[in-house]
């Protein structure tokens, strides 16, 4: 069935737990390791089940923040969710301590009772209301970045339709429009402190109930970080300040004289060309249907897949009003379909969904059957090398969306590749100091961001006194609020995605064969040793950063 026709029904809290009780209690009583795993592919049944109408309930509340009933649910999850993550622990304590456990691993891999270690250093009881708690606080986010409006030369408009404007050809025009946004943000700046205050104090607070120091360790053990700790991303995002910062300088400059100005302001930093950036045909329609003829000429797995993603309209990404901002792909278990949510808004963003977006989907297409699902259990710093490489993999096909423009798309999008690197560590670097002193007022923690930015964004100036040149800027940035930790995980997933953008210039059919092996691989084997299989560097290797910086930008 169509996305439109998929019913919904609540997962209620009582009955989920019920069933939980029953699985628990068969898996105990199996006398050997193949009853037991038969016991845990019903657990795959209802799991997938239960996301399913979780995530339909989240799907329909992005589409519309304003529909009572969704909402609804979805402060009805935020206290689910926590209740549904013990009993998933105490299933996995079962699994660990398993007297078949050697059976099983042969069976579900060993990399997966790796993460049950993990999600039992992540979660306990004793946190459960705390945990309730910090959704609540996420959902007063969103629903405050979602609500709103901003009065710009006589309309209304939310922060993902002004993005226009925010790029717009006039310097001038471009000015007003950051002023305008500036203002929104100032209003509720105080808003966001406190939301962002509790939520840092909520987050520490768990962790020192679980006997963790400060938030930084049960953060990474929620993100489950099985091949990579503290002290390796702290050299990462070293060796990309001593590598891609002094690079992303010089772009920077070579941009400024580009677009014809004395010194880059806030509002110059996503512009790219003196005649404005290029833009793709202006009509969602017409960048669908170029998207499944760029798919079905990149190979025949792509082809099918978005043919499957438009025959059950699993996109929903034209802007709306009352939309939440962002985008994002996510997936229907039972129903075996990957979802696209997006804010299509007039500017070639709307095409990075189609490469971005569309990358994430058609690795979750194609592993679709998988049999074990922990298998396709994903962790973000290889589910973004999915997405991230195939905004490269498309870079000949551009023509579809920009016409004559698509020269100017392509030097544009790898620059911005390039320069978000600095960005992204700076991003988590950020996290990593706020949740090392947790007591910072909000103040404390916009001079910890400039700071920070005179590190890794030095040309970057702002214009007079107000909410980004105060350190603010960090508070459009949805996932410090949602995941901490997990924007570092861009930075790996790019440096991944450069390399195959070296290797296909030189190999295109070669670094194709090694990103669906990469796909369908999944998450079957550790990080690194994955990226070896399919011929790429391990990030945390400096000499792997330095031969990027050397080798991506051919001026």
């Amino acid at each position: 069935m169509t996305f439109s026709e998929i019913p919904y029904k609540r997962i209620e809290l009582e009955d989920m737990k019920k069933e939980m009780a029953a699985l628990k209690v068969r898996f105990q009583a199996a006398v050997c390791g193949e009853e037991q795993f038969k016991v845990h592919q019903d657990l795959y049944l209802l799991k997938d089940h239960i996301m399913t109408e979780r995530t339909l309930s989240e799907i329909r509340n992005s589409v519309n923040t304003k529909d009572e009933f969704y909402d609804a649910e979805e402060t009805y999850y935020n206290a689910f969710d926590p209740e549904f993550a013990m009993e998933l622990k105490e299933y996995g304590e079962l699994m660990l301590a398993s007297p078949y456990r050697d059976y099983l691993e042969s069976r579900i891999g060993k990399l997966a009772f790796i993460n049950l270690e993990l999600d039992k250093k992540a979660f306990s009881e004793e946190t459960k209301e705390l945990k309730k708690e910090e959704n609540e606080l996420q959902m007063a986010y969103d629903k405050l970045i979602a609500s709103a409006e901003i009065p710009f030369e006589g309309e209304v408009y939310n922060l993902s339709l002004l993005r226009p404007h925010l790029t717009d050809v006039s310097r001038e025009h471009r000015r007003s429009a950051w002023k305008a946004m500036e203002g929104y943000f100032s209003a509720v700046t105080p808003k966001i402190d406190d939301i962002y205050d509790r939520m840092v104090k909520n987050r520490t607070q768990q962790a020192r109930m679980m006997g963790y120091e400060d938030y930084r360790e049960l953060g990474y053990y929620r993100m489950r970080r099985n091949s990579y700790d503290r002290n390796m991303v702290a050299k990462f995002r070293e060796a990309v300040k001593k590598y891609f910062v002094p690079l992303s300088v010089k772009i920077h400059e070579e941009r400024r004289e580009r677009i014809g100005v004395s010194e880059l302001k806030i509002y110059d930093n996503d512009v790219f060309f003196k005649d404005g950036n290029p833009k793709p045909f202006n009509d969602p329609e017409k960048i669908l249907k170029a998207g499944a003829q760029m798919y079905k000429e990149l190979s025949p797995e792509t082809g099918e897949f978005f043919e499957f993603m438009m025959k059950n309209e699993l996109f929903d990404v034209l802007g709306r009003k009352d939309k939440k901002a962002g985008g994002y792909m996510t997936y229907l278990p039972d129903y075996k379909y990957p979802f696209i949510f997006a804010n299509f808004n007039g500017t070639s963003s709307d095409v990075d969904v189609i490469t971005h977006e569309c990358g994430h989907a058609f690795q979750g297409y194609i592993t679709r059957n998988e049999e074990i699902r922990e298998a396709n259990d994903l962790t973000m710093e290889t589910a973004e090398i999915h997405s991230m490489s195939m905004e490269y993999f498309t870079y000949g096909w551009m023509d579809r969306f920009f016409g004559d423009e698509a020269k100017k798309y392509l030097e544009m999008h790898l620059e911005d590749s390039i320069i978000f690197l600095p960005y992204g560590c700076m991003v988590d670097e950020f996290q990593h100091i706020v949740y090392e002193k947790p007591d910072m007022t909000p103040k404390q923690r916009k001079n910890v961001w400039l700071e920070l930015e005179e590190e890794y964004r030095p040309w970057l100036k702002y214009d007079g006194e107000g909410f980004f040149s105060e350190g603010g800027f960090w508070q459009k940035q949805g996932h410090i609020f949602h995941s901490p930790f997990y924007y570092i995980d861009y930075v790996l997933a790019s440096v991944c995605a450069m390399q195959f953008k070296i290797r296909m210039d030189k190999d295109f059919d070669g670094a194709w064969k090694d990103y669906m092996k990469l796909a369908a691989l999944s998450v079957k084997k550790p990080y690194e040793e994955e990226l070896q299989e399919c011929g790429l560097k391990s990030p945390f290797d400096e000499d792997c950063i330095r031969w990027i910086a050397e080798s991506i930008w051919g001026k």
